[in-house]
């Protein structure tokens, strides 16, 4: 395996050349010749190659620093739009946010276990457990709120205001569970868990009335969406209390400053998934549409999600994104100097 002091050797030229060309590019009064933005394209080409490859053999911090930098700040000359309000759209939609997703697929992976545990377990005691189910509360209780008030909850309000509703609330659940979770992230799993217990509840409970199918067919069409923005704000609060606990070889407050800029991106994200989110449970969960064209429509806007960032986020972060808003000036003004 070839070792880092030759690979450093072999390619800092080239670094260095990437380097001077973006220079060049960010000084007041300063455009690059044709030939230079030729050059620069293919060096920026290169060098990413060259992170790519760092990140997966070697484990060298600054030398990953300085290839970010480099690849961050060519790709922002390459893409001059950037500045742009469509273009830092663009950029947020197909690189920041994804990316940051990507980077934090490890917590979200976990936020899901915490959500999903508590549901099943709940949910499988109560389908089970005659005596958990009567101990809950009385039978007219239980079958008022399954006959009556678990449904007409979708329809309580004007389909346009109920979804603003629901929204709202969401959005307050989401941002809480990536608040809390600077308390060493333990706030936000006990949250996720009593979110998860409590459907929970709901579904024992309609699987031992023999309503199973009504259940999930008023659950499915938005919650797969929902639920999915919930667990990802909560892997972001994860990551945020886990960079306290484990900071790595950076310091505590750098750590914790990183990944809240990583945080916010995943937030800023989540709420057009959250708002689709809304107009599904608002318009789509208590139409007369037929059980399974309701369940597809919330199958299909589940599976374009995870599509979407899948689809985006491996490649953005190879490319060196890592998903922290304000990216480019954060790594500019990093001090990643090597050899």
């Amino acid at each position: 395996m070839q070792s880092l002091d030759r690979f450093v050797h072999d390619n800092a030229a080239e670094w260095a050349r990437l380097e001077e060309l973006v220079e060049k590019a960010q000084r007041p009064r300063q455009r690059l010749t044709g030939d230079e933005l030729d050059e620069l394209l293919v060096r920026y080409e290169r060098t990413s190659a060259h992170l790519s490859h760092v990140r997966s053999t070697f484990e060298d911090p600054p030398l990953t620093r300085r290839l970010t930098r480099a690849v961050s700040e060519a790709r922002a000359v390459i893409y001059g739009t950037q500045a742009r309000a469509g273009g830092a759209l663009r950029t947020f939609f197909a690189e920041t946010f994804p990316a940051a997703i990507w980077t934090a697929r490890a917590q979200i992976a976990i936020s899901t276990v915490a959500l999903l545990a508590p549901f099943a377990g709940v949910a499988i005691w109560l389908a089970n457990s005659r005596a958990a189910v009567e101990a809950l509360a009385p039978d007219a209780l239980r079958e008022a709120y399954i006959n009556e008030d678990f449904e007409s909850y979708y329809s309580s309000a004007p389909a346009a205001e109920f979804s603003t509703q629901v929204l709202t609330n969401n959005i307050q659940v989401s941002f809480l569970a990536f608040v809390v979770g600077i308390v060493f992230a333990v706030p936000t799993l006990l949250l996720l868990a009593y979110n998860g217990a409590n459907i929970g509840v709901a579904a024992g409970l309609f699987h031992d009335a023999g309503q199973a199918d009504r259940f999930w067919g008023l659950i499915l069409p938005h919650g797969l969406l929902e639920l999915t923005a919930i667990v990802v704000a909560g892997g972001a609060g994860i990551r945020l209390g886990w960079s306290i606990v484990a900071p790595g070889d950076r310091s505590r407050s750098r750590a914790l400053v990183e990944e809240a800029e990583r945080s916010v991106s995943i937030i800023i994200g989540l709420m057009i998934v959250f708002v689709l989110a809304g107009l599904i449970e608002g318009f789509v969960t208590p139409s007369s549409l037929p059980t399974s064209a309701r369940v597809s429509i919330g199958v299909a806007a589940f599976v374009a999600f995870w599509a979407y960032v899948l689809a985006y986020g491996p490649s953005a972060a190879a490319a060196g994104h890592t998903g922290r808003v304000n990216e480019r000036a954060r790594v500019r003004d990093a001090d990643v100097p090597v050899g």
